[in-house]
């Protein structure tokens, strides 16, 4: 399987604004709505509001691509010259997330379902 974006997350600082914001975007509730995270789906694709993404380094946006492997693939990341930002963490219910730097500073995120 190829890596297939499917995730955005939004670093935020009031997460009850932005989550007024994304329902006016979006047209639609969160399908989860925690003190640490809201997610939205649409057309497939998973928004997430991270409360807490500016303390983990995240600038902006960060795109998350779906990966088969996380281990493997954060490993070809970092031998490929990434710099490692966050490391495999499971965020509940075996989903695994990892973010890295690329050399012009750009963040990407990389997940595994359970």
């Amino acid at each position: 399987m190829t890596a297939g974006l499917k995730t955005i997350i939004y670093p935020v600082k009031d997460i009850a604004r932005a989550k007024a914001v994304f329902i006016a975007l979006l047209q639609t509730e969160p399908y989860a709505d925690e003190a640490y995270y809201v997610g939205f789906k649409d057309a497939g694709q998973d928004v997430g509001l991270d409360p807490n993404g500016h303390a983990r380094g995240m600038t902006g946006p960060v795109p998350y691509w779906h990966v088969e492997d996380i281990r493997a693939r954060l490993a070809a990341l970092l031998d490929a010259g990434a710099e490692l930002l966050q490391d495999v963490t499971d965020v509940g219910g075996g989903k695994l997330i990892a973010s890295v730097k690329d050399a012009d500073g750009n963040l990407i995120g990389i997940t595994q379902d359970s």
